[in-house]
């Protein structure tokens, strides 16, 4: 039995964040994988708290499936079982301390998604690849920019990534190799719960009766191998060999307070693009670097909205999913400590990090951790957090 959890001062996961994973935690009997709520220190165990299907399962997915309402209503019973004092102990069984349970992979992803919807970040990749012409392209202005990615090697906060191996450019041609320019992008991404029906596109008014929730994600990126391979198509395999996702999801209902306006769009978009309540996330990012904090984004700053995103990805009458993931893009804002990429960060190498254990870095060398994490305004005062995406860099296999 655990003592009735009291929320730290500062604490990521206080009374109105209510955040879900998926966790095991065989020393406390329960070895087979299931939906929690994080709270302070401690996880609630909803497959025994609640006992319903849905929350012993081993993905969030047949919770999402369910729909806005479902989502409500459980939050509410969640808020008043978790935080009345006449429920605690009922509640009090069905608590494990997080630092005694395993996080799994939150959600069976179908679809993923990747945006490229931050114009500091997009103007800087410009001006260091594009010198002699307008840092961003024709169309960029137009439509929030994205690609499908592999949604098979997404993994949770804490795995191993391992440095990729693929074609790079060479001074007499084509060369094969582990990537030596080996790069993170800070990103938020949003997770689906309400699927849709093919050939009908999503309203961009519609954002919050279909996603359910936010993550932390990190878009591990081998530059020299994308380098070579993007004209014309786009990110291949330098993007798809790994995409780490925070294992906390974080749901729109507690990002309430976080709600701020959109930034100013010129020109105006078309028409099935006009939100009719323009709003962005003020989402304050911090990415370490080997324990190095090394930049702080401001999720508020991105041009595209994640409304216009689902729309967009939605427009031509593709279908969501329950448990479909779309990202940002790289966040990255107007200062040069708000680059949230370590190729801005580094202005392509040309200008190295020096980490506080007096080391220097361009791109990633093997043995490297970075983590990512974010904090928001709080519903009712105060800030929640969405934990971290964390990732470890190990070498390349011997090929």
């Amino acid at each position: 039995m655990t003592d009735w959890p009291e929320i730290p001062a500062g604490s990521d996961f206080g009374p109105t964040n209510l955040p879900y994973g998926i966790f095991t935690a065989p020393g406390h009997g329960r070895s087979t994988p299931r939906v929690g709520v994080a709270i302070g220190e401690h996880v609630l165990d909803l497959s025994t708290l609640r006992g319903e299907p849905e929350f012993a399962s081993a993905t969030l997915n047949r919770f999402l499936a369910q729909g806005p309402a479902r989502w409500s209503a459980v939050r509410d019973d969640l808020v008043e079982l978790a935080y009345g004092p006449r429920h605690r102990d009922q509640v009090r069984p069905h608590l494990i301390p997080r630092a005694q349970v395993e996080l799994r992979l939150p959600v069976e992803i179908g679809d993923y998604v990747d945006f490229y919807s931050s114009r500091h970040h997009a103007e800087n990749v410009g001006r260091m690849f594009r010198p002699d012409a307008d840092p961003l392209t024709p169309n960029w202005l137009h439509l929030p920019i994205g690609y499908h990615g592999r949604s098979g090697t997404i993994v949770v906060s804490g795995t191993d990534v391992r440095r990729p191996c693929g074609q790079r450019r060479g001074a007499a041609g084509p060369e094969f190799g582990p990537s030596i320019r080996l790069d993170v992008e800070a990103e938020v991404g949003f997770v689906v719960g309400t699927p849709s029906a093919p050939g009908e596109p999503v309203d961009v008014d519609s954002f919050r009766e279909h996603v359910f929730g936010v993550v932390l994600l990190n878009d591990w990126s081998a530059r020299d191998i994308q380098a070579w391979e993007y004209q014309p198509l786009g990110p291949f395999l330098g993007k798809s060999f790994a995409t780490s996702i925070s294992p906390w999801v974080v749901p729109l209902a507690a990002l309430e307070a976080a709600t701020v306006p959109a930034q100013a769009q010129d020109p105006t978009p078309l028409p099935y693009l006009w939100e009719k309540r323009s709003s962005a996330l003020d989402l304050n990012l911090e990415v370490s670097w080997n324990e190095t904090v090394v930049a702080r984004p401001p999720f508020a700053a991105m041009y595209w909205t994640p409304g216009q995103q689902l729309a967009h990805l939605t427009v031509n009458g593709a279908s969501l999913r329950t448990g479909d993931l779309y990202a940002s893009g790289t966040v990255s804002g107007p200062r040069p400590d708000q680059r949230g990429s370590f190729l801005e960060l580094t202005w392509n190498g040309a200008e190295p990090v020096t980490l506080a254990d007096g080391s220097t870095r361009t791109f990633l060398a093997d043995g490297d951790t970075v983590c990512i994490r974010a904090s928001a305004p709080a519903v009712g005062g105060g800030r929640l957090g969405f934990g971290a995406v964390c990732g470890r860099i190990v070498p390349a296999p011997q090929l």
